[in-house]
């Protein structure tokens, strides 16, 4: 017991705590929620651990309900928020990589601490008691170390997922992943062939918008990405001898990642993604000329069937996925800088993608090499304040505003049908390239004249 800790716990888990206390049991904060205390960051939720069995803690409380009464999770519930009370358990043996057969419930804490996967996540609190660790997660995060609780080997053998949690948790925290874990992971990963896809995308998108995105790299070198995503080994070890580069496509690709920048987690994942997958074509495109340069023609489309297949793979919705996809395809698309060539472009590509392509190539002007860059950075800022000029000035870029509709085409003689489309894109072309034509009279009396 350490009382050094003081850990300000919220008041609907203290008086959760506090009654499972008073009719005899015990009950502390566990795991993560801890873990974020003692960092100063703010937890996500706050999970409990009790002695008290699941029928002896719906007893106590007038509300729960019974989310996972067979693995010995109650849900209490507070003021319209649900609070997760566990009994002290002992998994039995695991048959698939992820679930246990059996769980036995016991009245020791250190049982309960003892099944978790990383020190840093097996610590417990209450007022009462003060802070337990057992398996020295406080040293742990003091030294910035990812380590398994006892036998790595066992733990990853009980739950497969525990070794993309393992980096998923470097990238989060910035730590390193202590050797015996780490070849462990090594050792095991083939193992992730047992976990569901929608596990593995659920990692991987924490992973990639974490703070240390570059921490990809550690699922190539333990191994992991060879079971859950091949191609990205291809990419990491596909040099690329360009003036445009100084990294691999790999390191290229990574540097890409961590240099993006988002202003909402939903855009970020999006980014990330196609920052991860915007040069994965490479490998299949490479090409060297007699002097020694390598060029990748065409790998922006093979970049985007890659990515296609992988984010279906990994059962992403449809909006990330059409959305990445795009961003892929029109990672390296050469936009001149003059209005007309800004306005045709934001047309072709939409108005919710242009602004986040802007972010993709900015990012992967960021992880080149210094050839030209002064030019191609001042062409990208051109074309940014050019964009910038076009919203602001609320110019009209999709049929949405342009300023007839299919019905003002039918009042005026044009039959429906295709042609309604065929014309309303042509009065769209029109306008793209002169907005002072977007008026309702020079529409018309365009369509008049043809």
């Amino acid at each position: 017991m350490d009382r050094q800790f003081q850990i300000t716990l919220p008041g609907d888990v203290a008086y959760i705590i506090h009654q499972i206390e008073q009719a005899g049991f015990e009950a502390f904060a566990v795991g993560g929620c801890i873990r974020d205390s003692i960092l100063g960051r703010q937890p996500n939720d706050w999970d409990i651990t009790t002695s008290a069995l699941p029928q002896q803690v719906k007893a106590i409380f007038k509300k729960t309900i019974d989310t996972g009464i067979a693995h010995g999770t109650v849900t209490v519930m507070r003021n319209h928020i649900g609070y997760e009370v566990t009994t002290y358990r002992i998994d039995g043996e695991y048959e698939d990589s992820r679930h246990p057969k059996e769980v036995s419930f016991t009245a020791k804490l250190e049982e309960d601490l003892k099944r978790r996967d990383f020190t840093i996540n097996a610590m417990a609190y209450n007022e009462r008691a003060g802070l337990v660790d057992i398996f020295g997660g406080i040293a742990d995060l003091e030294q910035k170390i990812i380590r398994a609780v006892g036998d790595p080997k066992e733990r990853f053998t009980e739950d497969a997922l525990r070794m993309m949690r393992a980096v998923r948790f470097a990238a989060q925290l910035g730590y390193r992943i202590e050797d015996k874990t780490a070849q462990a992971v090594s050792y095991l990963a083939p193992n992730l062939r047992n976990i569901s896809a929608e596990r593995i995308q659920v990692e991987l998108v924490k992973l990639v918008t974490s703070k240390h995105p570059a921490y990809m790299r550690l699922l190539y070198e333990t191994g992991i990405s060879q079971v859950i995503m091949p191609e990205f080994d291809r990419v990491m070890e596909t040099a690329q001898h360009n003036p445009h580069h100084c990294y691999s496509v790999g390191e290229h690709t990574l540097k890409a990642m961590q240099a993006v920048a988002a202003d909402s987690e939903k855009d970020l994942k999006k980014l990330r993604l196609a920052m991860l997958f915007h040069d994965f074509g490479k490998p299949l495109c490479l090409t060297t000329d007699a002097d020694g340069i390598d060029h990748f023609h065409g790998h922006a489309k093979q970049s985007e069937k890659i990515a296609d297949t992988i984010l279906h793979r990994l059962k992403f919705d449809n909006d990330t996925i059409d959305t990445v996809k795009k961003l892929v395809a029109n990672h390296d698309v050469l936009i001149e800088p003059g209005e007309k060539y800004v306005r045709r472009a934001l047309s072709r590509m939409g108005e919710d993608i242009f602004p986040l392509l802007l972010k993709v190539k900015q990012a992967d002007l960021d992880a080149q090499s210094d050839y030209k860059r002064s030019e191609k950075q001042t062409r990208l800022f051109e074309v940014t304040a050019l964009y910038e000029q076009i919203i602001q000035k609320g110019q009209c870029v999709s049929l949405q505003k342009l300023a007839v509709t299919g019905k003002d085409l039918i009042e005026n003689g044009v039959k429906q049908g295709p042609e309604i489309g065929t014309i309303l894109h042509e009065m769209l072309a029109l306008v793209i390239d002169d907005p002072a034509c977007n008026t309702r009279e020079y529409l018309l009396a365009y369509l008049k004249e043809r």
